[in-house]
């Protein structure tokens, strides 16, 4: 057999009937390492093209839709369609921390808070030494079980090596039993150190909290709220938090009594800040972070494709409720951006 007409032959049953190259070997009488050779010939000559059809995504445009909406910078993370809820997580956290250490430099400060997509993020950080930089921790930690310490202390460690940034520890509780008590603590000069910290910050670092889902959020997972904490958010009509300050759906949360026990800032701080990062991932996290956004706590948002989509549904899907129905206020399904021009 003319070597062309053998690469001919090989090539067709490998790559067209999916034949495996033992078989092929036995049935042109030659060896198996002389099949592969006369594959790498046909590639090499031409006589085999292979070409990669990119994954269909909607990224780009669910990424301009989410911008009109809400007037942020949108980042939307390809995934596979069957990827599940803890899959897509660990693409977000890496997207995320590609775009952070980009971003993130000499002389800064970044506010960063804990939770089980901020520690997915941390792991992927690359090394980048900066200088004169520090990472502060934006909400406390502790609660009647641990310290926190070792979980959010190490969390905050990361971001510290990857960045070779001095790193301050917020050592006060998550939840504090008592709203005085939260008072006066803010009073102490060590408390105070830390607070101002997280005022000067350039960039904070969240995700968003959910009560349920596929990949719990730390907060509701690791015994930071008793049973009694949970009816109270039940029935004072919470859908999840950022940096442990709770949210409606509305993105209301100033008369909510468990934000006056809570140590992390809140949408009206975090809103000092100048660049307001969130990665975010699960079907669990739509309400939640439409809340989020509604108290335009988020400049930039990393979030999943699907999860992208739910979030674009479901906007559409109230401004269609809205418009179906003279019970409803057109104001009450207004994103940010519209609320801003109406």
């Amino acid at each position: 057999m003319e070597r062309e007409e053998a690469m001919l032959a090989a090539s067709s049953m490998y790559y067209l009937q999916d034949i495996k190259m033992d078989t092929i070997a036995s049935h042109l009488h030659m060896s198996r390492s002389s099949v592969s050779r006369l594959l790498r010939d046909a590639r090499d000559s031409g006589l085999v093209e292979i070409t990669l059809r990119p994954t269909p995504t909607r990224g780009p445009g669910l990424a301009r839709k989410i911008e009109t909406f809400f007037g942020i910078e949108t980042h939307v993370v390809p995934v596979a369609d069957l990827a599940d809820e803890a899959e897509r997580l660990e693409q977000v956290a890496k997207a995320t921390a590609r775009i952070v250490t980009g971003w993130f430099d000499s002389d800064m400060i970044m506010g960063v808070a804990w939770g089980t997509t901020l520690a997915a993020i941390s792991r992927y950080l690359g090394k980048k030494p900066t200088r004169g930089s520090a990472i502060v921790q934006l909400n406390g930690a502790a609660n009647v079980r641990t310290s926190g310490v070792e979980y959010a202390g190490n969390l905050i460690a990361n971001f510290g090596d990857a960045f070779d940034a001095q790193v301050h520890l917020f050592p006060v509780p998550a939840f504090f039993d008592y709203a005085e008590t939260r008072n006066a603590m803010w009073s102490e000069r060590s408390i105070v150190r830390v607070l101002d910290y997280q005022r000067r910050a350039d960039i904070a670092l969240f995700s968003i909290g959910a009560i349920a889902g596929e990949v719990p959020s730390h907060v509701y997972s690791a015994g930071y709220l008793e049973a009694t904490d949970i009816a109270t958010l039940d029935n004072e009509g919470i859908v999840g938090d950022v940096c442990t300050i709770f949210l409606r759906e509305d993105g209301t949360y100033e008369d909510l009594s468990m934000n006056a026990r809570a140590t992390g800032p809140t949408p009206a701080e975090l809103r000092s800040i100048p660049r307001r990062i969130c990665g975010v991932a699960g079907d669990n996290k739509v309400v939640p972070l439409l809340a989020a956004l509604r108290a335009g706590v988020i400049t930039d948002l990393v979030i999943d494709e699907q999860t992208a989509t739910r979030l674009v549904e479901h906007v559409m899907a109230l401004k269609e409720d809205a418009a179906a129905t003279t019970e409803i206020s057109p104001t009450a399904v207004q994103t940010p951006a519209e609320a801003a021009t109406a």
